[in-house]
């Protein structure tokens, strides 16, 4: 396994992470989630992404005793929590978004979900227009000061805000915002790479990226249809549908079928291309994982072997394809 900086804190992530989005509770019972947590963490993974909203709280349940029964030494890996959409299916005010109240409680509720007495990673997991900005810094740097948590960053913030953040940080001499979670892969890679360029420059942004499979779309999967088990056949999840379905998603799916053949010729699977692709840029701290059963993790796992593969003209090819 290859360690990366969060950005420019000394926190070193494994490049390879493994996150709970969609799969826990909906398509992973505890028991899977154990033997999924226990591979990647035997293959050097020691970043465990999730969210207050996740399955409403359950995905953490969930992660929370399997981190238990596994007896792994708390020094030996991170783990996150989100706070904005809240736990409950229909929030009430004080129940999502993130004013103070919302972010302190949602830190304690995670923290019990998780059974853990802190968070390495917290994350403001959208822009709330509702909250001044200040008052949400303000919320993050009391967690880090009473060690509740060790850092704290955005998740689908723009350049601006996460820049606003930062600057009301450093007026009043909080803790700011370490690393932003963005989606980031073959098809969308405009914000990483153009409109957060100045974030690493002036403030060493670090990112954790969600979705490098384009929500499976880069497997292939979707090249004959929707599976039945798929995950866009999850009742929540008919908004990934749609965008599948839509004029752009059928674009994707036949840019798919190239990079299929550019995959090949390298001898590795469509999956592992994708991966080592976004592992490919030195802004990209950890790529998070989604898996469902074990063998699809481990083979997750084997793109970081890959990465040497993607030569300058590899990578051009790769860019004119999924372009």
């Amino acid at each position: 396994m290859e360690y990366r900086r969060l950005g420019k804190s000394g926190l070193k992530l494994s490049a390879l992470s493994f996150g709970s989005w969609v799969t826990f509770k909906n398509q992973i019972d505890t028991q899977l989630a154990e033997q999924c947590i226990g591979a990647a963490y035997d293959a050097g993974v020691n970043f465990f992404d999730n969210a207050e909203t996740y399955a409403n709280g359950d995905s953490e349940l969930i992660m929370g005793k399997a981190l238990r029964n596994l007896g792994f030494s708390r020094d030996s890996f991170c783990v996150s929590s989100k706070v904005f959409f809240g736990s409950h299916t229909h929030p009430k005010p004080t129940q999502h978004g993130l004013s103070r109240k919302h972010i302190l409680e949602a830190c304690h509720q995670a923290l019990q979900r998780l059974q853990v007495d802190y968070l390495d990673l917290y994350f403001c997991h959208r822009p709330d227009p509702e909250t001044p900005v200040e008052e949400t810094v303000r919320a993050m740097h009391a967690l880090v000061q009473q060690g509740k948590v060790l850092y704290w960053g955005t998740s689908e913030w723009s350049a601006e805000e996460i820049g606003a953040a930062h600057r009301v940080a450093r007026e009043l001499y909080l803790t700011p915002p370490a690393m932003e979670q963005p989606q980031y892969n073959l098809f969308v890679r405009e914000r990483v790479e153009q409109e957060y360029a100045p974030l690493y420059r002036d403030y060493g942004m670090g990112t954790t990226i969600w979705s490098p499979l384009a929500s499976g779309v880069l497997t292939g999967k979707y090249s004959r249809g929707i599976p039945k088990d798929s995950r866009l056949n999850l009742p929540g999840y008919e908004w990934l549908k749609e965008r599948l379905q839509s004029e752009d998603g059928r674009r994707r799916v036949v840019a798919v079928e190239q990079l299929t053949v550019i995959a090949r010729e390298l001898g590795m699977s469509l999956t592992q291309l994708a991966l080592a692709w976004c592992l490919k840029n030195p802004h990209v701290s950890s790529v998070i994982l989604g898996a469902s059963r074990v063998e699809q993790l481990r083979e997750n796992l084997g793109a970081l072997a890959q990465v040497p593969k993607l030569t300058s003209e590899v990578m051009l090819r790769l860019a004119t394809a999924a372009n």
